[in-house]
């Protein structure tokens, strides 16, 4: 569920099958709209690790004997150490993640969480943040504003939902921000422009949450608008819809070791089962964590991590979600 363009910040820690973890209690939990609820976390030895606005927790679940890795932004105060806030929307398409959140936990559960981490941080560079937000969207950006408000750093945010009733935090942000959000809303016939990026003060950052889709136009708008590239940021909910997947055949040169990679499972996954200690955090081809150097090989490059030039010119991959054309040969 999330993204993010600054490779500054490629993280190279081996992560994977090292990734530690928390307990935590659910304390409450709020029907914030029909259709997304907030959890609030409680450690279990008391104080959680402090974290900065964008930053995620991944958490661990078992549904039908099948341990589930889901990734939720942190929407709470970063100030506040004693509480964490996650907030998920159903999913009509659910493979078991949102259903089991919505339906299967209750106050007092017990769940695992890893340590929260940020691939979609606020830049200390920029003069002024624009956050555009569609539905469940909002999520990363509510710690986000936070943290600037109490900084007296200079931000925007315009947020796009179905109606008030459907728009998640609404209420909040309206007394806390006031002015500085703006909201449109579909059943009202309001439509949220890529104009709002337009004659921006130069040193502006631009930040977008939400469908694939409208990432991919808010992101080529920023781009013909003259943004550069490192002062455009993004989150995805899931991994984009790239077409169909085809069988690959893998090999790790430096072990010796073939792996078959089936049409249902990635490269990065294949690796994790046999034991592999890969790097990994999103596994939406969005934070690079997992990018593997290839000897030889043609790379379907699915990621929006990597832009279209290093795809032309580096021999790597995100084996999250790219895959081959062709049999690959990887420096591992």
């Amino acid at each position: 569920m999330f993204c993010v363009r600054n490779k500054s910040d490629r993280i190279r820690r081996r992560v994977g099958l090292q990734n530690p973890r928390l307990k935590v209690t659910v304390a409450e939990i709020v029907q914030e709209t029909p259709v997304v609820k907030s959890f609030k976390l409680v450690g279990a030895r008391g104080r959680l690790p402090r974290f900065s606005g964008g930053a995620h927790i991944t958490t661990y679940f078992t549904v039908n004997a099948e341990t589930m890795e889901r990734h939720y932004s942190l929407v709470g105060n970063p100030q506040r150490d004693d509480y964490y806030t996650i907030a998920i929307r159903r999913s009509e398409t659910s493979r078991g993640g949102s259903a089991h959140w919505h339906d299967q936990i209750r106050t007092g559960d017990e769940i695992e969480i890893s340590y929260p981490k940020n691939h979609l941080p606020v830049s200390f560079e920029a003069k002024h943040h624009v956050f555009i937000a569609a539905g469940i969207g909002i999520t990363p950006f509510m710690a986000m504003m936070s943290e600037l408000a109490a900084s007296g750093k200079s931000f925007e945010l315009h947020d796009a939902a179905a109606s008030e009733a459907y728009c998640p935090f609404y209420e909040e942000i309206r007394k806390r921000y006031g002015e500085r959000a703006k909201f449109y809303f579909s059943g009202k016939q309001q439509r949220l422009p890529v104009a709002v990026m337009w004659k921006q003060p130069i040193g502006t950052h631009v930040y977008f949450c939400g469908p694939e889709e409208m990432i991919s136009q808010f992101r080529q708008a920023a781009i013909h608008y003259g943004y550069p590239a490192s002062n455009i940021h993004y989150e995805l909910f899931s991994p984009p819809n790239v077409g169909p997947s085809y069988p690959f055949q893998a090999v790790l040169a430096k072990s010796n070791v073939t792996l078959q990679v089936p049409e249902s499972k990635s490269l990065l996954e294949v690796m994790l089962e046999q034991g592999i200690a890969a790097a990994y955090s999103c596994k939406i081809g969005g934070c690079g964590s997992c990018e593997i150097e290839v000897e030889d090989g043609e790379v379907d490059h699915r990621d929006f991590f990597l832009s279209e030039q290093e795809k032309k010119t580096r021999k790597v991959m995100i084996p999250c979600i790219s895959r081959a054309k062709s049999p690959l040969i990887i420096n591992l």
